[in-house]
């Protein structure tokens, strides 16, 4: 298998030396025996497949970097259930991925839902009174928006209730515009991380 042990001065798994060598079925019996030197290799073997299918079918390089971990180690500790009789390793791994991206895409919707709502909720006026779940997204949101270091809150802030632009909010705070943008990225990215997981409980209460 893959755990042979690698020469003086030599790291075990690397490209001069180890599982690399081997070829499919090998690697396959390796990592199903729990060698970690065959799982990474075969990381290195099909990592950039893996993260070209889920750069292309997400469209986000960092949703795709995510997508490629979760895969892997859906690999390792899925090992006991591959079959060969059944495909090649390869295969097996990219059934891996698309479940994995197909989850990925249902989470994006999930928060694009929450996202939507909690916005409508927020910007309702007037004489049209909110429902209780308006009221619950919109305390959700306000949550989530009170978390964030006040620069990103005040930029968000800006972007949805009083609609400008991200050059607008430069003018309006006196930051550069590239300041800007920084903070509006992170911010929606912590507003982003902070609703999936409200969106995750409610699917727990679901399937519960």
């Amino acid at each position: 298998m893959c755990s042979n042990p690698a020469p003086s001065g030599v790291v075990a798994g690397s490209e001069a030396y180890g599982c690399h060598a081997y070829g499919d079925e090998e690697l396959a019996r390796g990592l199903v025996a729990g060698d970690e030197a065959c799982l990474i290799a075969v990381h290195r073997r099909w990592s950039g497949l893996v993260y070209g299918l889920a750069r292309r079918s997400l469209g986000d390089a960092r949703e795709a970097e995510d997508v490629t971990q979760q895969v892997f180690l859906g690999v390792w500790r899925g090992r006991h259930g591959y079959r060969p009789d059944r495909g090649p390793l390869a295969g097996w791994i990219v059934g891996i991925a698309r479940r994995r991206i197909v989850d990925a895409l249902s989470a994006r919707t999930r928060r694009a839902d929450l996202v939507a709502a909690a916005g409508s909720a927020l910007l309702l006026t007037g004489g049209t009174a909110p429902g209780p779940e308006a009221v619950l997204d919109r305390v959700v949101v306000r949550q989530a928006l009170a978390r964030l270091p006040g620069p990103q809150r005040e930029v968000l802030r800006l972007a949805f209730f009083e609609d400008l632009t991200q050059t607008q909010i430069a003018a309006r705070t006196g930051w550069p515009l590239g300041t800007v943008k920084s903070h509006a990225r992170r911010g929606l990215h912590r507003l982003r991380d902070s609703l999936e997981q409200r969106a995750g409980a409610i699917d727990a209460e679901t399937v519960h």
